[in-house]
């Protein structure tokens, strides 16, 4: 299974607003890859930001699966990787 980068972007949403309780539409993301750093999103609620780096981005993928579709999935599942845009491959 494949997440496009709007999904993956909908699952951060998801995740953040359950933990800030907030609406998923107060949350703002942008998702970053840097040749250091490497995947990572900034994310904007109420006009604050945080980053989340690629475990908290994996993390909120794992949610997002089980709530959305059912799936029960393990970090070790989910790979990001970087061709047009950032996609995340989930082995299930």
């Amino acid at each position: 299974m494949v997440l496009g980068m709007d999904e993956i972007i909908n699952a951060i949403c998801l995740h953040i607003a359950a933990r800030k309780d907030v609406k998923p539409t107060d949350v703002t993301v942008e998702l970053l890859w840097d040749e250091e750093t490497g995947y990572s999103a900034e994310v904007w609620v109420h006009e604050r930001s945080q980053y989340l780096v690629e475990s908290n981005i994996i993390e909120a993928i794992l949610r997002y699966l089980h709530s959305e579709h059912g799936i029960r999935a393990y970090r070790e599942d989910v790979v990001l990787e970087l061709d047009e845009e950032i996609t995340a491959h989930v082995r299930v």
